[in-house]
Order: structure tokens, then C-alpha cells, then sequence
């Protein structure tokens, strides 16, 4: 079976993803898709005829993020239109999933040369096309039976239950949280992140944002202490059509939870805009052309767990990519979990007695932001930089997605 080898990866800077304040907020997806498919063309010198196809994230499909991203951003980046394209959906997880599709396919020995990674506009997404409509806010009469089936809450409602059944402090999240800037602030000063980032341009060629646009490196522990929690209104208010709260949706399954609340926007992910990708080759093809590969692609996985609570997922994948891999914890040398919310990231480290100073080394997006679909194959990039810059041999991503799932993969450095 070929291996996957990953070649490059580039990713925009994330700006901040509110109208009239982001630096991105006035782009449309395609272009922050094409500048980074575009980056990686010009600097491996690739024959875009070679693509055989372009796989990429997106959540939310609506708009002008819908229409197949995938396709429309590599003829906006100037792509030989025999590259195909084509995108898909897993939430939160859409990133890793597009790098592990594209890998799959050249392991399988399908494909030779694949770009994946994918883009978020939460800029767009929060002023969104769906304004009042119930089937958009997931009201409509077939949404409405899944939940009697399978509840499924607010994610911020979801991270702050898991915190109160597992006995996690609000002062523990928030020194993740705290910890999380002081971080990515060395990274960005220490140019950790360099290698990956390219610049937006606007149309004249003049820069938009070159630069992270989102981390608050200011940030103190007693600033974050001193932060309201954000989700306990949302918790309380009635969000089904019989009057169930989103407190109560979770109370269905688990009766006996009394909700405490945790989580605010210090430590919650930031909303942002960005996108990313990832360039993947087979041995055969790279060897002809001249590529050199960076990192393999080890193993991938994918994982349900309980819907309703919905963030927990990313530990059972990150033991099933390890068990697919044949590798113990002990193998990995750096570990990146996606800070949707601090109680992911440090349930994750708990549960699997993890060393912290291996976890999320460069900050994370507590500090740098989560653009949905964008954000698996940021942190994947991230990763082959991080691997080389240290001298280190593997590691492992996972991340939380909406539904109660996590996709997971294993690269190491070539």
C-alpha cells in the first residue's frame, strides 16, 4: 500500500470574525480558499493539471459558503480545470477529515497528488443567510424528532455539563485558557508559525491581514477569573417546541445534572475567519517531480460518542488511531486537541495523564481562534512545522465535532 506523504501545508492568518472588525470579514470564502491553494501551487511549482482533486471543509454550507468551495476556490487560484474538487461536512472535524479522505486515496492508490484542507468564514457565518428561519436554526419537524431521539444542546451548554460531571474547576479551565495565550504569544514572537502562514491580498495587491489577528497576549489570570459566564442564559431558554431549555435537552438523558457554568469567551474558542490546506502526494508522484515530503500520514480514525453531550469523542479516537497505528502513547511526541472550549482540551489531557508540556505547545484556539472548517488542517500544518522545528518524530490531532464525533490522525516526520 503507498503512503501518503505530505509535501507542504499553508494557511491564512485568522482574523477576527465580526463584520466591520475583522480584516477578513469582507472577503469572500473562494478567495481566502484560492489564496492558499495558490500559495502552495507557486511554491512547490506544481502542474495543477496533476491535481486530481481538491477535498475541503466547510460547515456551514450556506450562502456564499455554499457551491463547492473545493472546485470554485482552485479556478479561482488560476488551477488547470482538470483539477477537480469537491466539499464536505463533519462539523468542527470538517479539516481533518478533508486530510484524511485525501490521504485515504492515495494509500488506497486511487490518487497521486490531492490538496485538502478547508475554510470558515465566521464573519459570514454569524451574520448568516439563515436570519430568522426555523429549518435553518434546526426547528423543522425532522430536526425536532432526532432531538426526542438523540437531544443535542448548544456546545457551550455541552462544555459546561461535562466540566460539572467531571468535577472540573472553573479555575482550571481558565489557567488552560491563560496558559493557551502565553503560548501562542512565543510562537508568534518566536515565529513558530511562519513557515505555514501566507499573506491575504486584496484584488490591488495590496496585504489585508498578515498577521494573527485574534490572540490577546495581555491576557491575565485575574482578567479571565473576572469574566461572566456566557452560556447560562442560553442554557435557560426555552429552545424546543414543547419549551425545553437546552439545560433541559441534556437533563433527558442525564436527569440528575444540575448545570454548572464555566465557560465564557476567554476560555472558548474565538470566532474567526481563515483557511487552510494541506498538500499530499504519493511516493511514485513525488519522486518523479521533485517533491519533498515532510511528514506520512500513520493512521486515521474516526469516532462517535454521546450526541448530547456532544464534545467527548476526542478521546476514544485519539486510543482507536493509536490502536490502528500499533502505537503506544509513549510513541507520540506531540499532541494537538482543538481548545473548543477548555474543558476538551483539559479533559483530554486528564484522561489520558498526559504531559502538559507536550499538549497544544503553540497555543491553541482558546488564543488563536477556530475557523470551523479551517481549523483540522491549520493544526495539522502546525504540526509538521512544530515536529521539524524540534527535531521530534510524531504526533497526534483530534478535535471535537457537533454530533458527538472526532476524526483523529497520526503523522510523522520524514
Amino acid at each position: 500500500m503507498p503512503e501518503a506523504l505530505i509535501i507542504d501545508a499553508a494557511r491564512t492568518p485568522r482574523g477576527i470574525g465580526k463584520v466591520g472588525k475583522g480584516a477578513l470579514a469582507d472577503f469572500h470564502p473562494q478567495r481566502l480558499a484560492a489564496t492558499v491553494l495558490g500559495a502552495l501551487a507557486e511554491r512547490n511549482h506544481l502542474n495543477t493539471a496533476d491535481v486530481d482533486d481538491v477535498i475541503w471543509g466547510t460547515s456551514s454550507q450556506r450562502g456564499k459558503q455554499g457551491g463547492d468551495l473545493g472546485r470554485m476556490a482552485a479556478l479561482d487560484a488560476g488551477f488547470d480545470i482538470r483539477a477537480s474538487g469537491v466539499t464536505l461536512d463533519r462539523y468542527c472535524g470538517s479539516g481533518i477529515t478533508a486530510v484524511n479522505l485525501a490521504a485515504a486515496q492515495i494509500m488506497a492508490g486511487m490518487e497521486d497528488l490531492v490538496i485538502a484542507g478547508g475554510t470558515e468564514m465566521m464573519s459570514y457565518g454569524a451574520t448568516g443567510a439563515a436570519g430568522g428561519d426555523p429549518e435553518a436554526r434546526g426547528m423543522d419537524s425532522g430536526n425536532l424528532h432526532l432531538r426526542r431521539i438523540h437531544p443535542q444542546s448548544h456546545q457551550g451548554v455541552c462544555a459546561d455539563a461535562i466540566a460539572t460531571m467531571e468535577g472540573i474547576s472553573r479555575e482550571a479551565l481558565d489557567e488552560l485558557a491563560y496558559v493557551s495565550q502565553q503560548r501562542a504569544d512565543a510562537a508568534i514572537k518566536g515565529g513558530h508559525f511562519d513557515k505555514s502562514l501566507v499573506p491575504v491580498l486584496r484584488d490591488d495587491g495590496s496585504v489585508a491581514l498578515d498577521h494573527e489577528e485574534f490572540p490577546r497576549p495581555q491576557t491575565t489570570r485575574e482578567g479571565l477569573a473576572a469574566l461572566r459566564a456566557s452560556f447560562e442564559a442560553i442554557a435557560n431558554a426555552p429552545a424546543d417546541a414543547d419549551g425545553t431549555t437546552l439545560a433541559g435537552m441534556i437533563n433527558r438523558v442525564y436527569p440528575d445534572l444540575k448545570i454548572q457554568h464555566f465557560h465564557h469567551a476567554g476560555n472558548s474558542s474565538g470566532v474567526v475567519d481563515g483557511a487552510a490546506a494541506v498538500l499530499l502526494a504519493s511516493p511514485d508522484y513525488a519522486a518523479k517531480h521533485g517533491l519533498k515530503a515532510r511528514a506520512r500520514v500513520v493512521a486515521m480514525a474516526n469516532m462517535g460518542d454521546s450526541p448530547t453531550l456532544m464534545l467527548n469523542a476526542p478521546v476514544p479516537a485519539a486510543r482507536k488511531v493509536l490502536a490502528k497505528a500499533g502505537l503506544k502513547q509513549e510513541d507520540i511526541d506531540l499532541w494537538e486537541i482543538n481548545e473548543a472550549f477548555s474543558v476538551v482540551a483539559e479533559k483530554f489531557i486528564r484522561d489520558l495523564n498526559l504531559d502538559r508540556e507536550t499538549v497544544n505547545v503553540n497555543g491553541g484556539a482558546m488564543a488563536l481562534g477556530h475557523p470551523i472548517g479551517a481549523t483540522g488542517a491549520i493544526l495539522i500544518g502546525t504540526m509538521v512545522d512544530e515536529l521539524e522545528r524540534r527535531g521530534l518524530r510524531r504526533a497526534l490531532i483530534t478535535m471535537c465535532a457537533a454530533g458527538g464525533m472526532a476524526p483523529a490522525i497520526i503523522i510523522e516526520r520524514v
